[in-house]
């Protein structure tokens, strides 16, 4: 009875768009945009896309659906999840709060980097950028991150934001707000790729993006291939903090989640696709190599638009569309975090909200004065900063671990178990877990995640040295 008590209290999505949007928001991010494509300039291009599907489906959709099926069983935050589901003595809720650390950790330069997108705004669309060469356009980011105070100021902007948002309801605020950056996000996606395809010397781009092609795979190897679109695979979605396990506790029963998976999945794809029709052919009809690695965005797009008739118009469009996907994923981490505090405490959601944006932005000023006042703390040697010690510790270590966490929890009898998990992700209409399956996700999954993991760690290691 008193979980029946706490689902009538416990705040509800208003449609399944705005679950579908809200999830696919929280997964949307700078990984879509600005790692892949430049990660498919590296790794091969159409070979590497079709590599990546695959892992996709093998392993980002069972374990959104374990993330999706733990919320809603649950109907608690991350932090609290395990307390309903776990056995009696188990000390599975450990890992409760190892993910809202993460979901911390996350936001403490994600802040920044979102930061950097709107600067971008707004030097392209005042003309800032225009007339500069390549060298010129380097300079220009290199000084933006030197200039603490704007930095923070805008990073002031963005959890202010966040945080009345958040603040004013998952229905009235955070759904109704995703809702309409979504839609403009995928409206301005469509645009500028319709514009990108149809440039003078758009075909050599795409041809690199959508036609296989094996001599560019053993440029990069077919074992590194491999790895990369695993990795990019795993982490495009944002698992193994919960993210999708907060959403999950703010829907019914209608649907089984399988298929609501998939749908955030295919979203989450068509945007990281449509990136790429945006930038191969521009970069190809200007020029321009696409395997600049993570300078592409920063410095070498911004030379496309300088070249482009109206790129001012183009870039200015392009960091529109480049915000609007950070700042989905600044909100959906943001209520993920006031909701664990809010499971905690018992305490409202206006103060819950307040706490958690003041301490996040605290928390964002080392991310922020890394570049600058903090540039002398090179943790993983020269060239690198706060923002590399941070995204090291989410992405190669609480992502994969938090996932395989979530994966042994949903499949051994020590944890929640196969048939628990099974009967809540097959509640409703729709797209079902099959039985045979449970070998993929009780032992392909696994391996895959531990093998992203090593591989993420001894990579990392060899490159600091």
């Amino acid at each position: 009875m008193a979980v029946s008590t706490f689902e009538m209290s416990r705040e509800r999505l208003g449609s399944r768009l705005g679950f579908i949007l809200l999830s696919a928001g929280c997964a949307i991010g700078i990984g879509n945009v600005w790692k892949f494509p430049w990660m498919v300039g590296q790794y091969g291009g159409a070979i590497f896309v079709l590599i990546y599907l695959f892992f996709l489906v093998i392993l980002g959709l069972p374990v959104m659906t374990i993330e999706f099926a733990l919320g809603r069983a649950s109907q608690k935050s991350p932090v609290r999840l395990y307390h309903e589901l776990e056995p009696k003595g188990s000390k599975w809720h450990l890992h409760g709060y190892v993910a809202m650390a993460g979901n911390i950790i996350l936001l403490m330069f994600y802040t920044t980097v979102t930061a950097w997108m709107i600067q971008y705004f707004f030097k392209t669309a005042s003309g800032e950028l225009s007339g500069l060469d390549t060298a010129g356009v380097s300079a220009a980011f290199g000084d933006m991150l030197t200039e603490p105070v704007m930095l923070v100021l805008f990073v002031a902007v963005i959890v202010l934001i966040a945080t009345v948002v958040c603040m004013t309801g998952v229905k009235g605020g955070l759904e109704r707000v995703t809702k309409v950056m979504m839609i403009a996000l995928l409206a301005v996606m469509v645009i500028l790729a319709v514009n990108s395809i149809f440039l003078d010397g758009a075909e050599e781009g795409l041809k690199f993006y959508l036609v296989p092609n094996v001599d560019n795979i053993k440029e990069a190897g077919i074992a590194n291939v491999i790895v990369a679109a695993m990795n990019q695979a795993f982490f495009t979605l944002s698992l193994g903090m919960g993210g999708m396990a907060i959403f999950g506790s703010y829907i019914n029963k209608d649907r089984a989640l399988l298929g609501e998976a998939v749908n955030v999945a295919v979203l989450d794809t068509f945007v990281a696709f449509t990136s790429g029709l945006i930038i191969f052919p521009a970069c190809y009809a200007y020029g321009v190599k696409p395997d600049a690695g993570p300078s592409l965005i920063f410095e070498t797009l911004p030379n496309v638009f300088n070249n482009m008739p109206g790129g001012r118009i183009w870039g200015s469009l392009f960091f529109v569309f480049m915000t609007f996907a950070a700042l989905s994923t600044v909100l959906a981490v943001l209520e993920n975090i006031i909701a664990c505090l809010m499971d905690m405490t018992g305490m409202s959601r206006k103060k819950a909200s307040l706490i958690s944006g003041v301490g996040i932005f605290v928390l964002s000023l080392p991310c922020v004065f890394g570049f600058n006042l903090l540039s002398g703390f090179t943790p993983f040697g020269a060239g690198t900063s706060v923002l590399d010690l941070e995204d090291f510790i989410v992405s190669n270590i609480l992502l994969p671990v938090g996932s395989l966490i979530f994966v042994a929890f949903c499949v051994t009898r020590y944890g929640w178990g196969w048939k628990n998990f099974v009967a809540e992700a097959n509640e409703g209409k729709g797209l079902k877990v099959a039985s045979w399956m449970r070998w993929i996700i009780t032992i392909v999954v696994p391996i895959i995640i531990l093998t992203i993991f090593v591989v993420g760690l001894v990579n990392f290691n060899y490159t600091g040295a």
